[in-house]
């Protein structure tokens, strides 16, 4: 236990137990980890060096891509590193302050994660809505100012967890049986009254993802508006094809964050472990998969990556 005045209120350290209920696969789910973890790496350092190093990519979409990448690059590395010390050498424990710094880094990384998505959104909408009016609009001031706002968002709405957290008393047990240290799993093991902690929980979420889901929703809804009443079948096709990586995007990003909300709201008979895989999934696909999406679905990207493989064959 702590030798602090807080001895009675916390321990010195948690155990996280990875995914209870298979612990003897563990060795084999470190494989599909590690794959997930290094292609994530792989992928977002290809997009930021890929988009340093062209000019022709220096647009709102591209900025919005990069902060994007660096927010999944924090979110995954401050999970993963822990979870295949846990798989490969069954490594659980981990300090009180080091489980409320993870707390922190990836609950705002992941409200960071969701501002930029929905900041790509209201490029498309100027894009396609006003795009006479887009380099007016979304000028490097504007990029900056919006990525700064989003950031501080995060950091205000979720500093608090790590006080609220350093303040409960954990007189119950210091097992965790999740493969992170998560809000929600700590606030269960208090042995005190969290009915604040939670509706806190649930404000912070709806001010992020869930509010960012809905305008994302509104902004949609007014680019199909907008494109069903362009003259041509051609002209839709194209214009909806440009939305097409950040609409893959936002469905990687929302539905499994939204699954593993409602099955840890209402699904009180689904099985532990399936709830700690979907908030694995949550966490660790979208940032492999953001690169792959637009590495694939958008041209330029993947013209350069091509020409950068050409160009070290020869």
């Amino acid at each position: 236990m702590s030798s602090s005045n807080h001895t009675n209120f916390h321990p010195s350290i948690f155990l996280l137990l990875g995914i209870p209920g298979m612990e003897s696969v563990h060795t084999w789910l470190s494989v599909p980890f590690c794959f997930v973890y290094l292609s994530a790496l792989l992928g977002n350092f290809s997009i930021l060096f890929i988009i340093k190093t062209d000019s022709n990519l220096h647009e709102p979409m591209y900025f919005f891509l990069c902060m994007l990448s660096v927010a999944d690059l924090i979110i995954c590395t401050s999970a993963m590193p822990k979870i295949l010390s846990i798989f490969w050498f069954h490594d659980r424990e981990i300090y009180f302050e080091a489980c409320l710094v993870q707390v922190f880094l990836i609950h705002s990384h992941c409200s960071m994660a969701s501002g930029f998505i929905l900041a790509m959104a209201f490029d498309r909408y100027v894009a396609i809505c006003n795009p006479l009016q887009h380099s007016t609009v979304l000028t490097h001031r504007v990029i900056r100012n919006l990525g700064l706002a989003i950031v501080c968002r995060g950091i205000l709405l979720f500093s608090p967890q790590p006080l609220m957290l350093r303040w409960l008393p954990y007189c119950r047990t210091n097992i965790i049986p999740h493969t992170y240290c998560e809000f929600m799993a700590l606030i269960k093991l208090a042995c005190a009254e969290t009915r604040v902690c939670r509706i806190y929980s649930l404000t912070a979420a709806f001010l992020t993802g869930g509010l960012d889901f809905i305008l994302i929703i509104c902004s949609y809804a007014v680019i199909l508006y907008t494109v069903f009443h362009l003259p041509s079948k051609a002209a839709r096709l194209k214009t909806l094809g440009t939305c097409g990586s950040h609409v893959c995007v936002i469905l990687v990003a929302y539905a499994p964050a939204f699954f593993s909300f409602l099955t840890h709201r209402f699904g009180h008979n689904v099985a532990p472990h399936i709830h700690i895989l979907v908030a694995n999934i949550y966490l660790l696909v979208p940032p492999m998969v953001n690169p792959v999406i637009y590495g694939i679905r958008t041209k330029r990207i993947r013209e350069r990556v091509l020409q950068i493989l050409t160009s070290h064959k020869i």
